[in-house]
């Protein structure tokens, strides 16, 4: 009668020196990680999966596009408050405006891959995220030679994150769709001429 012990263990063995084999792949070579999980799974042989790496990158890959909407929410509201609060004339912010617009879109592209991150946007603890990020964006702006005077004039000083409101003041509608600049066309066409 055959000795199947021996058998399972050596199973084992090679079981344990695969796994190890992929951990290691993980460090010296991502893709083609990528592509031996890929084919343990398609061919069922999960016992061989490094699983702890692929749960993480799972993990990671969701956060990434989270990430991604917190930053182009970022932008938006920062280049809207630039636009309501420090505007100085006509000129200023078209720039802003393409900006706001550009992320709206890199946001919509990834609501439309990714239906559930818009929910996720749309909560408190996100727009605050955001809100954070794009209060550090302007601090930093204010700080740069060319907005010094701006600072001054606004703040007497360059600003600090306790300069600006700490809660986020837009809503997530407003971070979709608010066009201020649209606002001031109809007040300029709504102004009664002498």
């Amino acid at each position: 009668m055959p000795d199947y012990s021996q058998t399972a263990g050596l199973y084992l063995k090679l079981m344990k020196l695969k796994a190890q084999s992929l951990k290691e792949l993980y460090e010296k070579d991502f893709y083609l990680w990528v592509l031996e999980n890929l084919k343990l799974l398609k061919n069922k042989e999960f016992e061989f999966v490094d699983w702890e790496n692929l749960l993480e990158e799972i993990e990671d890959m969701a956060k990434r596009h989270y990430e991604s909407v917190i930053s182009y929410m970022a932008v938006i509201m920062e280049h809207l408050y630039k636009w309501e609060k420090f505007r100085e004339n006509e000129c200023m912010g078209s720039h802003w405006k393409k900006s706001i617009n550009t992320a709206r879109m890199q946001i919509a592209d990834l609501f439309d891959d990714n239906p559930s991150l818009r929910r996720v946007a749309q909560e408190k603890e996100s727009l605050n995220k955001a809100w954070k990020r794009a209060v550090r964006r302007l601090v930093l702006w204010f700080d740069e030679d060319e907005n010094k005077n701006l600072a001054e004039k606004y703040f007497g000083r360059p600003p600090t994150e306790e300069n600006f409101p700490k809660d986020c003041p837009y809503t997530f509608e407003q971070v979709m769709e608010y066009k201020p600049w649209l606002e001031e066309i109809r007040e300029s066409t709504e102004t009664p001429q002498p």
